[in-house]
């Protein structure tokens, strides 16, 4: 437990320098030692929380955000990541599903793009970003913000690679966006069911402060250079290795 705060403290930097909040390194840190589901869904949901915060101010203070491209995708995931974030899922369902999701973001990680301002992850930069239709950004909105109520997460690492995916979005901006996106959700997600804050740990505080340490430095790195590789795999790594604990493991 000694090295929990350390691999939160990780996973908030890293993630909070590409627009995100970290939530399936928390996550995986806790599965790591063996938390119960009752307890890592919550705790993420509050760490995601204080994180995404800062992201949303820094990268909006840097002109990276943009509300065109938010609301809609926010207007069908907001009530969706309330209701998954209700959903009362077994442990024996709720640890493999979380497993998928922590092995996408490893294998994001591993041989992604992450959106730095360096690197946009398309190669016609120059060109002006499309965007979506309104109907089309509420439908994957909505399928994003389940999916992230259901487990804990706040949609980050589905809708930043979609963005860039589709041309809907520069670098910057999608990284601007979604972590926004990801403040709302963990607000609907733990608004979807207030009786699980009962479950958070006594030393959420300690992993609190060092949610925030990492997620400042993030924030503030994150608008001038790329994270480093070797912190990227490292984090893949235990991405990884909770995957795997979560999907073969059955208690």
């Amino acid at each position: 437990m000694t090295f929990l705060p350390v691999l939160i403290f990780l996973a908030a930097l890293l993630y909070a320098s590409v627009g995100h909040a970290g939530a399936s390194g928390y996550l995986a840190a806790m599965a790591l030692v063996g938390m119960s589901a009752e307890v890592m869904k919550p705790s993420a949901l509050v760490l995601n929380l204080l994180v995404s915060s800062i992201g949303t101010v820094a990268f909006a203070r840097a002109g990276a955000f943009s509300w065109r491209l938010f609301w809609p995708f926010a207007l069908g995931a907001i009530p969706l990541a309330y209701f998954g974030g209700a959903a009362k899922l077994d442990g024996s369902w709720y640890k493999p599903l979380v497993g998928v999701v922590l092995l996408v973001a490893a294998v994001r990680l591993l041989f992604g793009k992450l959106p730095t301002v360096e690197n946009t992850g398309r190669p016609n930069d120059t060109n002006i970003p499309q965007m979506p239709p309104i109907w089309l950004s509420v439908l994957l909105g909505a399928g994003i913000g389940f999916l992230a109520g259901l487990t804990g997460t706040g949609g980050g690492i589905f809708l930043t690679p979609l963005l860039l995916l589709m041309g809907w979005a520069k670098a910057k901006e999608a990284a601007g966006t979604s972590v926004a996106f990801i403040l709302v959700n963990s607000l609907a997600g733990l608004a979807g069911k207030p009786s699980s804050l009962a479950h958070l740990p006594p030393s959420l505080w300690l992993w609190a402060i060092a949610a925030v340490a990492g997620g400042s430095l993030g924030a503030i790195l994150g608008s001038k250079r790329l994270p480093p590789p070797s912190l990227r795999r490292l984090l893949a790594l235990v991405l990884l290795i909770a995957a795997a604990k979560l999907i073969f493991t059955i208690k």
